[in-house]
This record gives C-alpha cells, sequence and structure tokens, in this order.
C-alpha cells in the first residue's frame, strides 16, 4: 500500500458532514452555525501555517528552528490553559504555571522518546521531536487545564470546610488533600479513559494515520504504544506538578486560605 495524497475536492467532500452538522444546528436552533464556520476556518489556516512552518523547520534542521517552534507551543499551551479555566490565579503566575507544567513533562517525554527509544540523530531532530512534543504537550494540557478548574472551583465552594480545618490546626496540605485528590483524578481520568478504549472503541490517530500513510499495522501499533504510555507518564507528571502548586498558591506560609488571589469569575463564565 502506498501514500494516497489528498486534493482539495476530497477535502471539501470531507467537509459536506460538516455542512450537515450545521445543518443540524439549524434544525434545533442550537445557535452554533457562526461558531462552527469560524472553528473550521480557524483549524484549517492554523493547520496550513504550522504545516508550512514546519516543512521549513524540517528542511533546514536547525536546532535554532527547532527551539523556536517549541517556545511557540509552550506560549500556545500557556495561552490555552488558561483560557479554559472558570477561576484562575491572578497576574503572570496563572500563564506561568499553566505552560510550563504540561509543556516542561512533555519535553522531557518527548527528549527521552526520540534519544533513548528511537534513537534519532541528533536528539533535538525536529522531524521527530516537534510532533512527539506536540501530541504529548496537547493531551497534557487537557489534564492539567482539567485539575486546575477542579481545584480551584472546589477551593472557592468548599470555603467554609477548608478555613474549618485550618482553623483546627491541619496543615494546607491536610485541609486541601481532598480537593487534591479530587482534583488529580479528574485530570487523569481523560488519558486513563483513553488508553481504555483504544483499538476497542477507537483506532488513536497516530496509528490511524500511519496506517493511511502504508505503514504495516503491527509496526503502527507499536509506535501507538510508545507515544500512550509517553502521554500517561506526561500527563501524571504534569498534572501533579500542577495541582500541588495550585495548592500552594491556594494558601500561604501561615496556612489560610487565599481565594484572594483567584481572578473573579467572569459574567459570561457565570451564566454558562
Amino acid at each position: 500500500m502506498t501514500y494516497v495524497p489528498l486534493t482539495p475536492l476530497d477535502l471539501g467532500l470531507a467537509a459536506l458532514l460538516l455542512l450537515l452538522t450545521g445543518g443540524l444546528s439549524l434544525a434545533f436552533r442550537l445557535g452554533l452555525e457562526r461558531t462552527i464556520l469560524i472553528s473550521a476556518v480557524r483549524m484549517c489556516v492554523q493547520l496550513g501555517v504550522v504545516a508550512l512552518v514546519l516543512k521549513l523547520v524540517f528542511e533546514s534542521g536547525s536546532m535554532l528552528a527547532t527551539a523556536a517552534f517549541a517556545l511557540m507551543m509552550l506560549l500556545a499551551t500557556a495561552y490555552e490553559v488558561v483560557s479554559r479555566q472558570e477561576r484562575r490565579f491572578q497576574g503572570p503566575v496563572s500563564h506561568l504555571m499553566g505552560g510550563a507544567a504540561p509543556f516542561m513533562a512533555g519535553l522531557v517525554a518527548s527528549i527521552f522518546a526520540v534519544s533513548a527509544i528511537i534513537g534519532a540523530e541528533p536528539w533535538w531532530s525536529p522531524r521527530y521531536l516537534l510532533p512527539i512534543l506536540g501530541m504529548i504537550v496537547g493531551n497534557a494540557l487537557a489534564g492539567v487545564t482539567l485539575v486546575l478548574d477542579t481545584i480551584t472551583s472546589a477551593a472557592s465552594r468548599e470555603r467554609a470546610a477548608i478555613e474549618g480545618r485550618l482553623a483546627l490546626g491541619a496543615t494546607r496540605m491536610d485541609a486541601l488533600q481532598d480537593v487534591l485528590r479530587r482534583g488529580l483524578k479528574t485530570g487523569l481520568t481523560p488519558i486513563l479513559s483513553a488508553m481504555a478504549v483504544a483499538g476497542l472503541v477507537s483506532l488513536p490517530g497516530m496509528m490511524t494515520g500511519q496506517i493511511l500513510a502504508g505503514a504495516d499495522p503491527v509496526d503502527a501499533m507499536t509506535y501507538q504504544v510508545m507515544i500512550m504510555f509517553l502521554i500517561a507518564g506526561a500527563t501524571g507528571i504534569a498534572v501533579v506538578l500542577a495541582g500541588l502548586v495550585a495548592v500552594a498558591l491556594l494558601t500561604d506560609d501561615r496556612h489560610r486560605l487565599r481565594l484572594d488571589r483567584l481572578a473573579p469569575v467572569k459574567p459570561n463564565k457565570q451564566q454558562s
């Protein structure tokens, strides 16, 4: 089997299903037609730009170009984590924590995969490092978003109970241990669910892409298993780091709850 390139006509045929979704939105008066259109156009533009940039980075093979692209991913990760939270920390610390936890965990896992498992030369080869980094960071981002949102929302909702424990002499970790545990479980749920249904309910993206490109299904499976292991490990590290930092920021050295460090909820968030 050989790789079959897609033409603009092929993409247009695939878009018919998206038009069907827009029609269903109109039929049920969901009001999502504009959102569907904007999301589709945005996706095409973003992927097109990224594909062109990656082509240049791959052709150059430059470590500097690879680092610059990775930095762009870090900035985008920080923005996405913060924008998805109902309650976020005030100031730059929110972006720093939201971006650093998934990106650093993903970077460590990606470098380990490229250098120790795949054995690419050099270890920063953009053709290997950047795609793997993107897959890992994307999944870790979702986990970090969930753990931060769960912890900050639960701390706000259960303020009286937490302050009661602190008043009775509990440390901040003891007072917030239930909230932290709940947040960690929530953050890890998506990747654990994805691992549980992989192969039975769904064929993961990397395996599907390799099969469509002509790779042997067994070879594609081994790469997918490696990626899932890396994603799960990096997500676990990122979720725990973000959860511990969130607990530390929600309290101070005198073991007081500091909800004043959270930004006010926007009106549209409250309504939704």
